[in-house]
């Protein structure tokens, strides 16, 4: 945890973005996919070839979001095994060959090795925000920063290559149990804080577009009941052009607990987050 003497200063290589104050008015969390960029030709899409390769099948988009609404499958392995479970596949393959042939099909290339010899799904995921977004919340002076499910090499490929973002504050797979499980997300708050979370520490926000990520701040709010949290939430990219499932989608995060739903992420600004959060 950082000390609450300690000036937080939040990093990005943008202009006028490293303002530097010693508490934050607000902290904005992000999930990353589906929030930040859009996964349905990547993430998702690996998933889909994924269970072919092993089932035979391609599951549809229905499919995959009705499985997502259930509150547990924030993991993209984990949700691929459990599609094929209830395929009824007869021998369901190890863990760590599901694993293989995902990373095969999202990164086409080693995940730890260097991102310019991938060849995979990765290289076709549209940027929902523009590098200027995360300047306009440190002017504000809103600390920032990301809790995902996405594995470390994919996230920090967006976030630092594709955004332009300098080291900025992560909880990635592996580093924190999977949501909704607050951990992440309260230990990111905290360092951001620069103090114990609880009464008089800055208000929280987490964006996400999953019924886990919404489940998450629930769970956070049970574990530290006097701090001042909000769960905003947005509908993955892939259902923008389907208005009736669309609708089905928010409606299920309204009902897991979303406190505000936004039409996109780039809609966010800083003032609107401030009226929310400040009394």
């Amino acid at each position: 945890m950082v000390s609450a003497l300690k000036t937080w200063d939040q990093t990005t290589n943008l202009p006028a973005a490293g303002a530097a104050f010693l508490s934050p008015r607000a902290i904005l969390l992000f999930d990353i996919d589906g929030v930040i960029r859009d996964v349905s030709g990547s993430y998702r899409r690996a998933l889909v070839e994924t269970v072919y390769h092993f089932g035979g099948w391609r599951p549809s988009a229905s499919n995959i979001d009705a499985l997502k609404g259930e509150g547990r499958w924030n993991n993209d392995w984990e949700a691929s095994l459990e599609l094929l479970r209830r395929g009824e596949l007869a021998d369901l393959p190890a863990f760590e060959a599901l694993v293989e042939v995902f990373s095969g099909f999202y990164f086409g290339g080693d995940p730890e090795g260097d991102p310019s010899l991938w060849r995979g799904f990765i290289r076709s995921e549209p940027l929902l925000v523009e590098p200027g977004f995360f300047a306009a919340l440190t002017d504000a002076e809103v600390a920032w920063g990301f809790v995902s499910g996405a594995e470390p090499p994919s996230a920090r490929y967006v976030l630092e290559a594709r955004l332009g973002l300098s080291d900025p504050p992560l909880i990635a797979m592996g580093d924190a149990p999977d949501k909704p499980d607050p951990t992440g997300l309260l230990r990111l708050a905290e360092r951001l804080a620069g103090r114990p979370l609880g009464p008089g520490s800055p208000p929280i926000a987490y964006l996400g577009d999953t019924v886990a990520d919404v489940l998450t701040v629930e769970q956070a709010r049970l574990s530290q009941p006097g701090q001042a949290l909000l769960s905003l939430a947005v509908a993955p990219p892939h259902l923008h052009g389907d208005a009736p499932a669309r609708h089905r989608y928010e409606e299920a995060l309204r009902a897991a607990g979303a406190d505000r739903l936004l039409g996109r992420t780039s809609d966010l600004s800083s003032d609107q987050l401030l009226a929310w959060l400040e009394p």
